[in-house]
């Protein structure tokens, strides 16, 4: 052949494998979220346990065949992006009131 193998035919991942991989992206998300204190970090830790959900509804729906998943996938994106428009405006004006943007002194925006 011309070295194009790996196009002969459809490669399967266990279902396994993609589920392991969405809870070690999962857990290393919540584990920003935990221990970062910066918004953007915060908000990409986020978007990490998002896609880690998705990664997951993909291949259970791939698994059982069904279009579930993807449906799910759709309103998850559409959530994230959601997400990112108003929690960038509440870091613009975090930013704007302190000159930082510290989680800790988010508390102080109040009144």
């Amino acid at each position: 052949m011309d070295g194009l193998d790996f196009l002969s035919g459809p490669t399967v991942v266990p279902v396994s494998f993609s589920l392991a991989l969405a809870l070690t992206i999962f857990c290393i998300g919540a584990a920003g979220v935990l221990l970062r204190r910066n918004a953007i970090i915060v908000f990409a830790c986020i978007e990490m346990m998002m896609n880690a959900a998705n990664l997951a509804f993909v291949s259970l729906a791939d698994a059982w065949g069904g279009p579930e998943g993807r449906i799910f996938v759709f309103f998850v994106i559409i959530v994230a992006a959601a997400e990112a428009a108003i929690g960038l405006g509440i870091v613009i004006t975090l930013y704007r009131l302190h000159g930082s943007i510290d989680l800790d002194r988010a508390d102080l925006m109040r009144g």
